[in-house]
């Protein structure tokens, strides 16, 4: 149902309008480095950089995705929205490490760490992962909150939000980015906390959503069944190497942090990203399982569980707050659209053109991030066709993705900072034949998910199993090849590993944090436990 009139339309206008004015402000001051334009000239505040965190986070995927998750599954992969302790492992563990060895990419942290091959290789997987899903999941989600709430044609959504963001994100760079990000946060979430709320009351609060939907839509922790579904132990198995990958070495979230003042900043502006990223599961996913609630009162009709949320939004919402919601969706479409791109842009030029022209000025690596940014906008517009195909939840199907991507990656990191011994032919090794690996079962999940024998079972074993395996093998393969070859210099380790850390680098950590930083991430966690408990057999599943 499509409900938008005049003043929902006038409030969005005013929001491009508001979106164009910062993105102006920001490029009046110009780019004239790399720093400048990829990393915000290392200048950036804690407020602003976990806002940007979350932004970045929270894209049209999750608002819609989610939401439908809530309708299909409940709140089973409500484990992969309470990773806020994964945004703490990336303050306390991970950025140390970056901001010791002023890197631009994670890529050229491998090569610091390990060695340039690994660099080329990672630096190309990520490229094209980002293509495949994060931009076109991106570009469908919003272009479905379009039609769905706006009325506006798929192809018409699609083209507009990619477009305006493209060139926003080209021009300013990623200064351009973080602060529109700030703005977007604000008004997402208070666009999604107002329609949980207004769902919430039309449903009769939330003991009757719960005497209806009964407590199976309820249990994060679903009983063990087979390998083609998903249970308890595959979340609590996969949702950590996935959720690793994505908040600590993943370069559209890790960026942020790396365009911090110091330590300090960088940290506490993953601790401030933590406590935002507590409300996904709140104003997303819930308000998935209150529309199940809604639909079996007679109160909310849909067909396509992707189309909830902005369903939720034009039949629940008056004229006015409907437009500022609509707003806040629009504006979790451009944050995390706008982060993949200058993460592909940086990824591009920092990490291959930059080494393959050696001598670049910095006006001409601005140039060619500017560039990069354009090639991506167009190669999301030329996937839309193929994403109008798709069906099922949008969310459990990056998740699927992420699963077959991650496990290597998360395996290379971890082990590279916290085990010296690992050298480049170890984590070479395991990202390629990983990553084989998990091209090998997407393709057979695509093709052959219908056919009889080991090979339909193959592709029927569910990513929540296989995430751990390949996991474990990369682990395995990393750790064999480095014992059977050469343990790589101390001197090439300085800095980068637990083991190699100087007096002086211990010291200018510990000086980074004070009682609050660590008060405040005890909050987090057990927050995180009350809800696992609450929503677990020992509670309202129960």
């Amino acid at each position: 149902m499509v409900n938008f009139q005049t003043l929902d339309w006038a409030i969005v206008v005013c929001y491009f309008i508001a979106i164009g004015g910062i993105a102006w402000w920001v490029m009046k001051q110009k780019a004239k480095t790399a720093t400048d334009y990829f990393l915000a000239s290392r200048h950036v505040a804690w407020y602003v950089i976990g806002a940007s965190i979350f932004a970045s986070n929270i894209g049209s995927e999750h608002v819609v995705g989610l939401a439908s998750t809530g309708v299909n599954s409940g709140v089973a992969f409500a484990h992969y929205e309470l990773h806020s302790w994964c945004v703490l492992l990336l303050g306390w563990v991970f950025v140390p490490f970056y901001l010791r060895s002023r890197v631009f990419t994670m890529p050229e942290f491998l090569e610091l760490r390990f060695n340039s091959k690994s660099r080329w290789f990672l630096s190309a997987m990520s490229l094209v992962a980002y293509v495949l899903t994060k931009v076109s999941v991106t570009v469908f989600a919003g272009a479905v909150v379009f039609q769905t709430l706006m009325g506006v044609d798929f192809w018409v959504g699609a083209l507009v939000v990619v477009i305006i963001t493209g060139i926003y994100t080209a021009a300013g760079g990623l200064k351009a980015v973080v602060y529109t990000d700030t703005m977007h946060s604000v008004v997402l979430l208070g666009g999604s906390i107002t329609v949980t709320l207004v769902a919430l009351f039309h449903a009769g609060g939330w003991g009757e959503v719960v005497t209806t939907v009964g407590s199976d839509k309820l249990n994060m922790f679903p009983p063990f069944i087979d390998w083609k579904n998903p249970s308890w132990v595959g979340f609590i198995l996969a949702s950590p190497i996935i959720g690793i990958w994505y908040w600590c070495t993943d370069q559209c979230i890790v960026q942020r942090t790396l365009t911090a003042r110091d330590e300090s900043h960088a940290r506490r502006g993953t601790i401030f990203a933590a406590y935002l990223k507590l409300f996904p599961f709140f104003i997303f996913l819930l308000p998935g399982v209150v529309a199940v609630a809604l639909r079996m009162q007679g109160k909310l009709h849909f067909e396509d569980p992707n189309t909830v949320f902005p369903t939720l939004v034009a039949t629940l919402l008056p004229v006015g707050i409907r437009g500022i919601v609509a707003g806040g969706l629009l504006a979790a479409l451009m944050s995390s659209l706008a982060a993949v791109f200058n993460g592909c842009s940086t990824l591009f030029t920092m990490d291959i053109y930059q080494k393959l022209k050696p001598n670049a000025s910095q006006r001409e690596l601005v140039h060619m991030g500017r560039l990069a940014t354009g090639v991506v906008v167009v190669l999301g517009v030329v996937w839309i066709p193929i994403l109008q195909a798709m069906s099922g939840s949008l969310y459990e199907y990056l998740q699927n993705v992420q699963a077959f991507l991650a496990p290597p990656i998360t395996a290379v990191f971890l082990l590279g900072i916290f085990w010296k011994r690992i050298n480049g032919q170890g984590a070479l090794t395991a990202l390629v034949a990983g990553f084989i690996l998990g091209m090998t079962k997407l393709t057979l999940e695509t093709v052959a998910k219908d056919s009889a024998g080991w090979l339909g079972d193959i592709a029927r074993f569910h990513f929540l199993y296989f995430a751990p395996i390949l996991f474990a093998f990369a682990i395995f393969l990393m750790i064999g090849v480095s014992l059977l070859t050469r343990a790589p210099a101390a001197e090439k380790l300085k800095g980068l590993t637990f083991a190699s850390l100087t007096p002086e680098d211990k010291a200018a950590s510990r000086a980074s944090w004070n009682k609050w930083d660590v008060i405040n991430t005890v909050i987090i966690l057990a927050i995180i436990a009350a809800v696992m408990i609450y929503f677990s057999p020992l509670g309202v599943a129960g």
